[in-house]
């Protein structure tokens, strides 16, 4: 059974979780601040104890007050006191599994801290739009959620769920550039049984409406267009992508243009870049104007679909797209000076990690959307001889604990082949 204890935060971790070390063991707190004594409910469990804040006794300077949404984790904390936390949560991964006293820049912020977000993925319940929890699979009623951009929060504000039947979840995406919302219906059957509920959306101001296969990974069973148009245009940096309610982009634009102009100068100049786990090349783009050529490798057909067209239309033509990953650097046509690397949560697997050392590149820049995953393979890269130069944490998610980081190595000279 849960109980209830004291605790003094020591700091926050990554999660958002404040850390206090007791005579039984480090305890997990969510809600919490450093500094902060606070009366938490523990959950019996075995291992590191976790629980969440029910009082702040002694609240910390930097607490605000904040919405109580699945969506957010730090937004309890005052926004440069957030910044300052996702430096240290990069600088705590460096030290602690990469092992490497490192210096990292200051956080840069999101030029917005509300209303950000462009996308939103729901529950359809009787009760309306919903979230899911933090943990487990129930839901979470949601009249309003702040950190959606304002076009995405005014369509599922005007919906009628009632007339969404046998819908499960619903995905909206906007566009900041465009104001546009696009939606993807995410139930079972064919798209003739969701014309009402395709009516309703664009009703309420979404300009296509597609559906997808409940399926185990998000949108894997492929998505068919139902009405409208399948995508909208986005401004990420200095360039127009096309983006769907079921494509993988950065859901905050303003903060990862940033990034991606920031991630284009630590490239530097060359006549061949490759943009590896490139997607539809919004980060290769921004090389183009430095590259004799950049080639984007992806193994997402749809995404370098995109890309094609988005380039295209464009007028760029020095960016290529192909189907391929980290094995195929080994080519003699990707024989690169520089290499992009923009990994999924995970990293990069041991194989990628031995490719980039095996390649011509003499200069990678690691884009990474989690610290941990980054900080492990940038360790096992300096211990094969590169050197880490600049890290710059981006915040791409106001209100929560996510931070992104931009970073580069290089090294001097090639690795000498095994048969030498």
């Amino acid at each position: 059974m849960p109980h209830t204890t004291e605790l003094i935060i020591e700091k926050i971790v990554a999660g958002g979780l404040g850390l206090s070390r007791t005579d039984e063991g480090v305890v997990l707190v969510r809600g919490a601040l450093p500094g902060e004594r606070v009366r938490a409910e523990i959950r019996a469990g075995r291992g590191v104890q976790q629980g969440i804040t029910r009082e702040v006794l002694t609240p910390s300077p930097d607490r605000v007050d904040a919405p109580d949404l699945p969506t957010t984790d730090l937004a309890h904390a005052s926004y440069p006191a957030q910044l300052r936390y996702k430096r240290e949560f990069v600088q705590e991964a460096l030290t602690r599994i990469a092992k490497l006293n490192h210096p990292v820049a200051p956080t840069v912020p999101s030029p917005r801290q509300w209303a950000y977000r462009n996308t939103a993925q729901y529950l359809v319940t009787p009760q309306g739009l919903a979230y899911r929890e933090r943990r487990g699979h129930s839901a979470q009623s949601v009249a309003q959620d702040p950190l959606l951009m304002e076009n995405v929060q005014t369509v599922s504000r005007l919906l009628d769920t009632s007339k969404l039947e046998g819908v499960l979840e619903l995905s909206l995406r906007g566009s900041r550039l465009t104001g546009e919302v696009v939606a993807t219906l995410i139930a079972p059957g064919e798209p003739r049984q969701y014309l009402k509920a395709a009516d309703e959306l664009m009703d309420c101001g979404v300009v296509g409406v597609s559906l997808a296969a409940p399926a185990g990974r998000r949108f894997s069973a492929g998505v068919h267009l139902i009405a409208g148009e399948p995508e909208i245009s986005e401004q990420f940096g200095e360039v127009v992508c096309s983006v769907s309610a079921s494509s993988f982009a950065q859901v905050n634009p303003e903060a990862a243009g940033l990034a991606y102009i920031r991630a284009a100068r630590l490239a530097g100049r060359g006549p061949l870049a490759i943009d590896l786990y490139g997607g539809s090349g919004a980060i290769g783009r921004h090389l183009a104007p430095n590259f004799g050529k950049v080639v984007v490798l992806d193994t997402d057909f749809d995404a370098l679909a995109r890309g094609r067209h988005d380039v295209r239309e464009a007028g760029t033509r020095n960016v290529s797209f192909r189907d391929g990953d980290a094995a195929q650097l080994a080519q003699a046509s990707l024989q690169a000076g520089v290499v992009i690397v923009d990994p999924p949560r995970v990293g990069l697997s041991d194989m990628a990690r031995d490719a980039l050392h095996h390649s011509s590149a003499l200069r990678v820049v690691y884009v990474s959307c989690d610290p941990a995953t980054w900080a492990r393979d940038v360790g096992d890269l300096v211990r094969r001889g590169w050197t880490l130069g600049e890290v710059t944490p981006h915040d791409f998610y106001p209100q929560t604990s996510h931070v992104e980081v931009v970073s580069v190595l290089e090294r001097r000279e090639l690795p000498t082949p095994a048969h030498e």
